[in-house]
């Protein structure tokens, strides 16, 4: 199945589980090679869905999502994550248009996010789609390498 042309849409209560489920198979390959649980496979994915950081996309089953935040002076795109049954499918590259479309449609001038440092695949993958880094930071237990993409808001 050709899931790129899927809609995005709000998560609702009735997709946390899918939440839960695709976020922790997108992340869970990552526990041993960074040495700790990623960030993303700990939020509270009920709390994120009830207060409409989440979008999901994927019919009939969710195969994808991102988590987002608007703050004054951006976007920030807390995590994106593709169910590995799904690699391949653009689902990704439709999640991360949603995310530049809904940062423009808040009328926010850029979006920002962090991947792991050793989450090599990522790395490749932002620059891509026009995300520049910022910087690399450790925080905590994560060695994150922060990323920005600025839009061009209408």
């Amino acid at each position: 199945m050709n899931t790129e042309n899927q809609p995005v849409r709000p998560a609702t209560g009735a997709d946390v589980e899918a939440v839960r489920a695709v976020t922790d198979a997108a992340y869970h390959p990552y526990i041993a090679r960074i040495g700790v649980v990623p960030q993303p496979m700990e939020a509270d994915h009920a709390a994120n869905v009830a207060a409409g950081r989440v979008y999901v996309t994927g019919e009939p089953e969710v195969v994808g999502l991102v988590v987002v935040e608007a703050r004054p002076d951006h976007l920030f795109l807390d995590s994106v994550a593709v169910h590995p049954d799904a690699h391949g499918r653009g689902v990704g590259r439709t999640l991360l248009h949603f995310v530049d479309a809904h940062a423009r449609a808040l009328g926010l001038p850029e979006v920002r996010l962090y991947t792991n440092a050793l989450m090599w695949e990522n790395q490749k993958i932002y620059p891509r789609y026009g995300y520049e880094v910022v910087e690399r930071r450790v925080d905590g237990p994560y060695d994150r390498i922060h990323y920005r993409r600025r839009l061009d808001v209408i």
